[in-house]
């Protein structure tokens, strides 16, 4: 596919108009404090894998409601003092895999938390999270369960595990709180916004191509699913715009963005249809931390630079966790 969307040099200045709902942050500050009423009751129980370089293991923490959330947490084998750590939210459709793929933060001297995504885990990598919670009618898919009201959204659900994703990592005995870096690709890059504008503290944030930003402009540029759920669903609730539109604006990675003030290595590839450029931009340039870097994938879709960009993580994260 060409090139489809702004050119490069409109992207690097684009900063739409897009407010905050009045009570985004009472919305947000509400919804954590409720999570927070239960205990985040994290365990962590070895698991017996035949790879003596790495000991895994296997996570359940309380997450939006109460609800067991999973995860795994992978550490250099015979770890013997804290150490930082890379939490990771997973792509659209996939879980937090079986423990044997999850291997390369820990080969990089880290502890790595992969964070199970409810509801998901049929899509590529294994999950093993329910979603208790039912929802209005809605497209198949994710994008529009509940998206009649915020409280309801999915995201709302999946954007609160992922708070308490990196409260249970810091509680780990084997794990510095004080450097702990998110990151995530596509949907995980979305949901790693979302925690950089939620969580204080951070060493660092690494969000590649990510999704959920800029709703509006998203669900009328692409044809492709996820996004393409939230047209369909409107072509189907005729009348309905104005309050999905509102309800998504909770969930936005622009307003995220403009609260995150940690270290932040963005990526964006020019071809890609599923995560429009410009959406991704328009988080970019609206991230409110000065140490922010984004790698511009040119002729690159979706997969945006692939190993190329895990190299440049590689790279990069090291820095602002260790320094």
């Amino acid at each position: 596919m060409p090139h489809f969307d702004l050119p490069l040099d409109e992207l690097r200045t684009y900063r739409p108009t897009l407010a905050p709902p009045e009570d985004f942050d009472t919305f947000w500050e509400k919804t954590l404090a409720e999570a927070r009423e239960h205990d985040l009751d994290a365990t962590f129980t070895p698991v017996d894998v035949p790879l003596p370089a790495v000991d895994i293991l296997d996570v359940t923490y309380a997450g939006f409601g109460g609800q067991p959330v999973k995860g795994w947490l992978v550490l250099p084998a015979g770890t013997t003092v804290p150490l930082p750590a890379v939490v990771e939210y997973i792509g659209y459709g996939g879980g937090r895999g079986l423990p044997h793929t999850n291997l390369m933060w820990a080969a990089a001297g880290f502890a790595h938390f992969v964070m199970d995504t409810r509801g998901q885990g049929s899509g590529g990598r294994v999950g093993d999270t329910p979603d208790p919670v039912g929802s209005g009618p809605a497209h198949p898919g994710f994008m529009t369960r509940g998206i009649e009201d915020p409280h309801d959204y999915y995201y709302r659900r999946v954007f609160t595990d992922a708070v308490r994703a990196v409260e249970a990592a810091r509680s780990h005995p084997l794990v510095d709180a004080s450097r702990v870096a998110a990151i995530g690709g596509s949907q995980g890059g979305g949901i790693t916004i979302a925690v950089g504008g939620l969580v204080p503290g951070l060493a660092a944030i690494a969000p590649d191509v990510p999704f959920l930003c800029q709703f509006p402009r998203a669900a009328t540029l692409t044809e492709r699913h996820p996004y393409r759920e939230i047209a369909l669903y409107l072509k189907a609730h005729i009348g309905a715009d104005d309050q999905v539109f509102r309800t998504l604006s909770y969930f936005d990675g622009v307003h995220f963005a403009a609260r995150g003030t940690a270290p932040a290595l963005f990526s964006v590839a020019l071809e890609d249809e599923t995560c429009p450029p410009s959406t991704v931009f328009a988080a970019f340039n609206s991230y409110a931390g000065q140490d922010k870097t984004i790698k511009v994938y040119t002729f690159n879709d979706h997969e945006g630079g692939g190993p190329f960009h895990q190299a440049a993580q590689l790279d990069w994260l090291p820095a602002r966790l260790r320094g």
